[in-house]
């Protein structure tokens, strides 16, 4: 039971404030649709703007640090209030965390007309804010099981540090370790949760028994994982010999792939908000076991096969979740409008031509870049149209939230 100390009150806030869901996937989603378009734009060199750094860098620190953070934010300090029945963070303090975010997104953009250092304190401000929110609730009910996620958010900082420093003093090795540790602890995160809410919603979603996890299994799966993460924030990557960090990977994305597979895709190719679960998590052994082989044999370039995990496992998984999490938090039913499996599969094939389109359009590598990225602005924008409404009203039942 939630615990909601003036109801009436509850009723007067602006539906957007009353969860962290709301504001943080509505703006997150835009955010990335805005990003996208002005980084292909950028590209043809028909928009310049006074970029923190480079382009390169606007592009890679904004869909880690701007858009996927955002969603990570909104998704735990949401899910916090299922997990201990204390009211989440809402109004004034959610109105100030959101707008910490947006002077972040506004400081990257126009950068070079700031002082390095208020761009890094408002952008470096915002996961440590959240952290501490999350954490609140977290201690007070005395839950340790979901705590783990505090210190998530706090590396997640450091990685963002990491890429702070390294632009600012030209380390492009410190720069490339924040970058490196920031996807695959994100691509953690989602392997863990993945892993806690498929199963169910697999079993809920298809109405078949559930399938039950393997212990032994998922630590085979996650350890190599949190290894890998320590190792490339360390900046200790590159003292070990190539073949065990691919070996590390290999592990890694074996287990995955065989944990993935006994949840019983079959089962729900007529569910969209599963099969498009169980898509995006297949990205995560994908990505992976293509990182084992680059570092194994030098083929193929790093940052091109990140996006395995960048575009296919969290594009598509922060899609589906979004759409699902905003239905039954808004205390509608699990109804998924018709446009919104086409969404998911648009966001698939971009993830597949933005990896291949090295051998799809050999020629014409801008054209790859264009057509994954227009999938992606396609199937977010989708979202945003389709749950604005959704996201900007009431509860469906009444109730607070």
């Amino acid at each position: 039971m939630i615990q909601i100390t003036d109801l009436t009150v509850e009723q007067r806030m602006w539906p957007l404030l009353r969860q962290a869901f709301r504001p943080f996937f509505l703006l997150g989603a835009s955010f990335s649709v805005i990003a996208m378009v002005l980084w292909l734009l950028g590209l043809e060199r028909q928009v310049e703007l006074p970029w923190y750094g480079h382009l390169l860098f606007w592009h890679s620190h904004e869909m880690l640090f701007g858009f996927v953070s955002a969603i990570v934010v909104g998704f735990l300090l949401t899910a916090v209030q299922n997990w201990t029945g204390l009211r989440a963070t809402h109004g004034k303090t959610l109105l100030v965390l959101v707008l910490l975010w947006l002077l972040g997104r506004l400081s990257f953009a126009v950068g070079q007309a700031l002082p390095a250092w208020v761009t890094v304190a408002l952008d470096m401000s915002f996961l440590p804010s959240a952290a501490l929110l999350l954490a609140l609730p977290l201690v007070k009910i005395g839950q340790s099981r979901n705590l783990f996620f505090v210190p998530v958010l706090l590396l997640l900082t450091l990685c963002n540090g990491l890429m702070h420093y390294g632009h600012l003093a030209a380390r492009y090795d410190v720069q490339r370790a924040g970058i490196t540790g920031a996807i695959l602890l994100i691509t953690l995160l989602i392997a863990i949760i993945g892993g806690r809410v498929i199963p169910m919603f697999t079993a809920n979603g298809t109405q078949t028994p559930r399938v039950n996890a393997l212990p032994w299994l998922d630590r085979l799966a996650l350890a190599p994982l949190w290894a890998i993460v320590v190792l490339h924030l360390t900046m200790l990557s590159g003292a070990l010999p190539a073949v065990a960090l691919a070996a590390l990977y290999a592990i890694a994305g074996v287990a995955l792939l065989v944990r993935c597979l006994r949840w019983r895709f079959d089962r729900t190719l007529k569910v969209p908000l599963v099969w498009s679960l169980h898509l995006a998590y297949l990205f995560i052994p994908l990505g992976l076991l293509s990182l084992a082989w680059h570092y194994f044999s030098g083929d193929f370039m790093l940052s091109r096969l990140h996006h395995w995990l960048l575009v296919g496992a969290m594009g598509s998984m922060i899609l589906s979740m979004m759409a699902r999490v905003s239905l039954g938090h808004s205390g509608r039913p699990l109804t998924l409008h018709g446009w919104m499996p086409m969404a998911f599969a648009l966001l698939i094939g971009a993830a597949v031509v933005r990896v291949l389109g090295f051998w799809l359009y050999p020629e014409n590598i801008m054209l790859s870049y264009w057509v994954a990225g227009v999938a992606w602005i396609i199937a977010y924008l989708s979202y945003v149209v389709i749950y604005w409404p959704i996201l900007t009203r009431p509860r469906a039942d009444g109730r607070p939230g």
